[in-house]
């Protein structure tokens, strides 16, 4: 039979041109679907040596003298790259229909008819379930599902020849094409089945992503990134020094002339560590292998596996760094899984399949049931994906509470490296419990780090909350007149001071039945109801006692202050400033201020304590002149002291100094 010219099907030329262009965002993935292709085809090949005796009599011997494979090899000088397999091959039909209909997968075709076989044999013999079972697992590794691998071979290519010889036939087919939507077919030689893919390479670009792939350590790199874990050997063809005698005749043996041979290496690993059961792996192997794919020079703290069967099928290998990565809250930072489809990658970083609060997780995720988009860089939208990350995220804080609670001392390592971004969780509604029972927090009663739950279980006989403070460190919370009454009371105040618990406590409103109330907001109401009731009564007493000095005092400072009122919170200090109930507090206000969504400020209120002589005295110079200069310069010296107690500058920090040294004077 002569050569014969054909037109590809579905107005070919456009469709290549789309997918030299348009499809695939990165054009060194060509390689990784001729690999998966060619994986696909020795998958076939021995399925078919399983269910077919005369085809593996005929195909045995010539396995025999080459192992099954995958072989790669550059011409520099002729600028050609060439993927060999000794595969199942394809006959001329087979070439015509698979590689001259684009978006045809022989892959899809081979498992449907799989499918119906296994359905016609239901009932078969106990001896041939064992065959078909080891037909099944030859072939749960294909991965072809759209056709358009092969063609992704023209963004690196100006024209591509397939020479192929199916297992079983006498002749072989050579298919040839420029992409121009034209393709040849004719008979060729091939001594053995399989399929010989040579690319006859574009010009180098760097500029347009096309790098010299005719250099070994560029393929290279390509296979370790992409086709690592593929079940078959992927060869690739180096230079190396020849290991011959030293020439006895040569007068210098150091200046003779070096020797080399070509030879092949298998550059893959074959060595997927997350399909193995966890307890054939040593915690170096994990080890070793986290330093792989994190980059990092340490071992992980922690490994987790997850495995799920049934209608979908997923593995996942996850682990949690020793160390947190300097870049953690970076905006720009990338994070996620890999994920890998039948141990091939197919996204480096996946963040579907992860919460950004768990970004410091590294990892991977295997499914042969994914649902990718054509170019098989990107999942589709699929609720399996959803599935996925609900599990691994809870597998994930499952794994982290059980450190907690069977060696804390371990887990206070973690927390130090990882608490700040693990309170971003406490806005995912779906996992909040479970967040919200990791954390861990300083109090004004325990020495150490306590959780919620064990505040709780220590709260006070009728206490109705859990109290906290906001502030920028320890020490300005332990010495904030806000605590003044819970100190005396005896109640418990848990001490937030990084700069998400602002954000934290705006989700995290209650735990256990318990809401989360600031000491910086609100009015003060401990202990018993008859006690609250007593505390309020004394407290409108007073205030009515002073309510026109107060009302003098807000309007001098009505610029910042929205109130003046009589304190139940203060014991010792003279003053402290307190936000409304739903107010923004001053540390928000910064946070928001620094990511540019700053809005009004918020006035306070200024309570003053009743017992303080400081109060006594400016009702004094009240009832004596209201209209006294003094009292101006006292707000002012008092609106001051109350920001220095919390941690803040003055308003006016040269004009308080002033003052102050006025009053010593």
């Amino acid at each position: 039979m002569g050569v014969e010219t054909h037109a590809f099907k579905s107005e070919a030329r456009q469709l290549l041109d789309l997918m030299i262009h348009s499809l695939y965002s990165n054009k060194e993935i060509f390689l990784r679907e001729l690999i998966s292709n060619a994986s696909d085809a020795l998958d076939k090949l021995r399925y078919a040596q399983l269910t077919d005796e005369a085809l593996r009599a005929a195909t045995t011997p010539a396995a025999e003298d080459r192992p099954l494979g995958i072989r790669i090899w550059a011409d520099a000088d002729a600028r050609t790259l060439i993927i060999d397999d000794n595969g199942i091959g394809m006959s001329r039909e087979d070439a015509v229909r698979n590689l001259g209909t684009i978006a045809h997968s022989g892959t899809r075709e081979f498992n449907a008819q799989l499918a119906e076989a296994r359905s016609k044999n239901a009932d078969a013999t106990s001896g041939s379930a064992s065959a078909e079972g080891k037909a099944n697992a030859a072939t749960e590794a294909l991965i072809g599902q759209f056709g358009v691998g092969f063609y992704s071979s023209f963004m690196v290519a100006n024209a591509v020849t397939v020479v192929t010889r199916k297992a079983g036939e006498e002749t072989a087919t050579r298919w040839y094409s420029t992409g121009d939507g034209n393709f040849t077919v004719e008979e060729a030689e091939r001594a053995a089945s399989g399929t010989t893919i040579t690319l006859h390479l574009r010009p180098v670009d760097t500029d347009n992503g096309l790098p010299d792939l005719t250099q070994e350590w560029t393929l290279r790199g390509i296979i370790k990134k992409y086709s690592d874990f593929v079940t078959w050997p992927v060869q690739l063809q180096v230079e190396r020094a020849q290991a011959d005698e030293p020439d006895e005749d040569a007068e210098d043996e150091a200046v003779a002339e070096a020797k080399t041979e070509q030879v092949f290496e298998t550059v893959n690993s074959m060595k997927a560590i997350w399909t193995r059961d966890p307890a054939d792996v040593t915690a170096e192997e994990y080890a070793e292998f986290y330093k792989h794919i994190a980059h990092d020079w340490e071992k992980p703290f922690e490994t987790i596996t997850l495995k799920a069967e049934g209608s979908f099928e997923y593995r996942a290998l996850l682990f949690v760094p020793g160390r947190a990565p300097y870049d953690m809250f970076y905006r720009e930072q990338k994070y996620g899984l890999q994920l890998y489809v039948n141990k091939v990658l197919i996204e480096e970083n996946n963040d579907d399949l992860l919460p950004e609060w768990l970004r410091f997780v590294k990892g991977v995720v295997d499914s042969p049931d994914l649902s990718l988009n054509v170019s098989r860089e990107i999942l589709q939208k699929d609720r399996r994906v959803a599935n996925i990350r609900k599990k691994v995220t809870r597998k994930v804080l499952d794994t982290l509470g059980g450190i907690l609670k069977e060696d804390r001392d371990r887990y206070l390592g973690f927390y130090a490296q990882y608490g700040r971004v693990l309170k971003e969780g406490t806005a995912d509604h779906d996992q909040k419990d479970r967040v919200t029972g990791l954390l861990l927090f300083n109090s004004s009663t325990q020495e150490g780090l306590t959780t919620l739950d064990e505040y709780v279980a220590r709260m006070k006989e009728g206490q109705e909350a859990i109290y906290y403070i906001t502030a920028d460190n320890i020490d300005a919370a332990k010495a904030s007149p806000h605590l003044e009454a819970f100190n005396e009371k005896g109640y418990e105040v848990l001490y937030l001071v990084d700069n998400i618990d602002e954000i934290m406590v705006g989700h995290l409103t209650n735990h256990a039945d318990k809401p989360l109330r600031s000491v910086g907001k609100g009015e003060v109401e401990l202990g018993s109801e008859d006690e609250k009731k007593a505390a309020e009564e004394t407290r409108k007493e007073k205030q009515a006692a002073h309510q026109d000095l107060f009302e003098k005092l807000q309007s001098l400072l009505s610029e910042h202050i929205k109130e003046v009122r009589i304190s139940n919170r203060l014991k010792t200090s003279a003053v402290v400033l307190v936000a409304g109930e739903h107010d923004l507090t001053p540390g928000l206000e910064r946070l928001l201020a620094q990511a540019g969504q700053a809005g009004p400020k918020t006035k306070r209120i200024l309570e003053l304590n009743p017992e303080h002589p400081v109060l006594g005295r400016l009702q004094g110079l009240f009832a004596e002149n209201p209209d006294d200069a003094r009292l101006g310069d006292y707000a002012r010296l008092l609106h001051g002291q109350a920001l220095i107690a919390e941690g803040q500058p003055p308003v006016d920090p040269a004009g308080f100094a002033r003052l102050v040294a006025g009053l010593m004077a």
